[in-house]
């Protein structure tokens, strides 16, 4: 059983940065494609950023490309997200998922594996 742990939230100013993590157990890592989404309140869940197994193809929502960056590290079994330029617009519960669609997906119903997700929360 994949487990999904993700760290690194907490409260950021707006332009400032914040970098995610999600650390996998449990399973091969790096056979597989991860991706982020995020739930604000009273939202669904949305769509942020995808990567394929090796880290050499990325997809990003509209609304984050060119502020967020999706990376892997295959030797830690981690993924993470590195936030920057904020706004009180990205403030969401983050959540990290794993999925066995190659090279990756964006939809959430393709992901089998879910972290608890972390509280990003952007404001001044």
């Amino acid at each position: 059983q994949v487990q999904l742990v993700e760290s690194g939230g907490g409260l950021v100013q707006p332009g400032g940065s914040l970098r995610l993590s999600c650390a996998a157990s449990g399973g091969t890592f790096s056979r597989y494609a991860m991706g982020w989404f995020r739930q604000a309140p009273g939202k669904g869940r949305e769509f942020v950023a995808t990567i394929s197994s090796g880290g050499g193809r990325t997809f990003y929502a509209n609304s984050v490309k060119g502020r967020f960056t999706i990376s892997r590290d295959n030797a830690k079994n981690t993924v993470y997200l590195q936030m920057s330029d904020p706004t009180p617009e990205d403030t969401a519960v983050y959540y990290c998922a794993q999925t066995a669609r190659v090279p990756y997906s964006i939809y959430d119903q393709d992901f089998t594996f879910w972290g608890q997700g972390t509280q990003v929360t952007v404001s001044s």
